[in-house]
């Protein structure tokens, strides 16, 4: 598994973090600049735990993979 790499950018209201693996296998974590340094801890918590289940090699639908999130 590659490294992960957290950025903090301006993202859309709604979207409260993303995460893209790139072609060397390194996570990209972007979380929303507008959040409070709180919910910017727990969008890299939630992102974190995609890359820990394996949901980028996951051909489930991201709603799916969503709703299953503890």
């Amino acid at each position: 598994m590659g490294e992960n790499y957290v950025r903090i950018i301006d993202l859309p209201s709604t979207v409260r973090g993303v995460t893209v693996r790139d072609e060397d296998g390194n996570y990209n974590i972007y979380i929303n600049s507008s959040l409070s340094e709180d919910a910017k801890k727990r969008a890299i918590e939630h992102e974190l735990k995609h890359i820990e289940r394996g949901d980028f090699d996951s051909f489930s639908d991201i709603s799916d993979l969503e709703n299953n999130m503890p």
